[in-house]
C-alpha cells in the first residue's frame, strides 16, 4: 500500500492536530485534501498549512487513498451515505470518533473492506500521541503494518480489540481535559503568591513531572506515595472530587458505547 494522497472530511480540531504532527515530522504526500461545512474553518486551516487543497465537498476528500472521517458521531452516517459512492474499493477508511463501528460503516460501503477506527489524542499535536486502534478484519498484515508505520509518527499508536475504543476515548483521548484547567489555575495561584509565571510555570509542569515518574516508577504501592506529603491542602474534598469523576466518567462511557 503506497499511500499517495489524504483526504479529511471534517477541518475541526483534530484535523488541526493531525496536520500539525504531519507538519512537524516534515511528512510529505502528493496531497492533503479538507473539506468542511464551515468556510471559515477552512480558511484558518488555510492560513496555518498552505499546503493543503480546500475541497468543495466531501465527496473530493472521500476520492483520496487514505480518507479520515474526522466528525462527531452523529453525523457520521449520514455522511457516508452521501459520499459512499465516491470511495473507491482500495480506500483506506480512517474513522476518528467513538460509537460507529466498523460493522455498521461496512454495511453502507460494502465495496470498501479497508475501514480503520483510531482513537486520537490531542497530545498528537506535538507527536506524543497516545492512539489505539483496530482494523477491519479483512485488512492484511502488511496493510496494517504499513498504516502503522504513519500513525506512529504521530505518537505511540497501538492495535485493540474495537470494544475497548470508547474506554480508551474516556481515559486517554479525553484525559487530558481533566488535568489541564487545574494546572492552569496552580500557575494562577503561583504568581498571586510571589512567583513569576515563568517560575510558577516551571514548577507546576516540573513537579507534575516528577509527581507521574514517582507514582508510576518509584515502586511504591499508591497508598505509600500518597502518604509521602503528609500535609493535604484539598484532601478534605478529595470524595467529593473522586466522586465527581464516577459521575461524569462512567456516564460519558455508556453514552458513547455502539
Amino acid at each position: 500500500m503506497k499511500t499517495k494522497s489524504l483526504g479529511f472530511i471534517g477541518g475541526g480540531r483534530i484535523t488541526r492536530i493531525f496536520l500539525q504532527a504531519i507538519k512537524n515530522n516534515k511528512t510529505e504526500y502528493n496531497s492533503i485534501v479538507v473539506f468542511d461545512t464551515d468556510s471559515v474553518v477552512l480558511l484558518k486551516l488555510k492560513d496555518l498549512y498552505p499546503g493543503i487543497i480546500v475541497a468543495g465537498s466531501a465527496g473530493e476528500a472521500a476520492k483520496q487513498d487514505l480518507v479520515f472521517i474526522a466528525l462527531h458521531p452523529p453525523v457520521i452516517i449520514e455522511t457516508l451515505k452521501l459520499v459512499k459512492d465516491q470511495f473507491r474499493s482500495n480506500t483506506v477508511l480512517i474513522s476518528l470518533a467513538p460509537k460507529i463501528s466498523i460493522a455498521k460503516m461496512a454495511f453502507l460501503l460494502p465495496h470498501v473492506t479497508n475501514i480503520v477506527r483510531l482513537i486520537p489524542n490531542a497530545t498528537s499535536i506535538v507527536n506524543e500521541g497516545y492512539n489505539p486502534v483496530c482494523f477491519s478484519d479483512s485488512m492484511s498484515d502488511w496493510s496494517k503494518q504499513t498504516l502503522m508505520r504513519i500513525f506512529r509518527r504521530m505518537g505511540r499508536t497501538f492495535e485493540v480489540e474495537e470494544p475497548k475504543l470508547e474506554s480508551y476515548a474516556v481515559m486517554s483521548a479525553m484525559l487530558p481535559t481533566y488535568f489541564w484547567f487545574q494546572w492552569q489555575e496552580l500557575i494562577k495561584i503561583g504568581t498571586q503568591i510571589g512567583l513569576s509565571e515563568e517560575e510558577s510555570m516551571n514548577s507546576v509542569r516540573d513537579t507534575m513531572l516528577a509527581a507521574i515518574r514517582t507514582y508510576f516508577y518509584s515502586g511504591l504501592l499508591p497508598d505509600e506515595v500518597i502518604d509521602l506529603i503528609p500535609v493535604k491542602p484539598i484532601g478534605e474534598n478529595e470524595t467529593q472530587i473522586k466522586a465527581i469523576y464516577q459521575d461524569k466518567l462512567i456516564p460519558l462511557f455508556e453514552k458513547i458505547k455502539p
